[in-house]
């Protein structure tokens, strides 16, 4: 009985181990993303653009978060 406790404990610990790897490296990977995105726009200010009202500049980003967390998805 104690033995099956402490390998339920030591799967809950794994998953929750796992699950902080993977919230860290989706959100260092959205933050290079977004990074990249600005430098490959010079001319834009997209966070500038959306506090304006930009829908279109909004929905670009959007996508982008959505299409990076797609990929990330399906490698963690």
């Amino acid at each position: 009985m104690k033995e099956e406790l402490m390998l339920t404990l030591w799967q809950y610990a794994r998953s929750l181990g796992w699950a902080i790897v993977a919230a860290l490296s989706f959100a260092f990977a959205m933050g290079l993303a977004i990074k990249v995105f600005d430098l490959l726009s010079p001319g834009i200010d997209e966070w500038e653009e959306i506090k304006k009202g930009n829908w279109g500049v909004a929905l670009i980003i959007a996508a982008l978060v959505l299409s990076v967390g797609m990929v990330l998805y399906k490698v963690i």
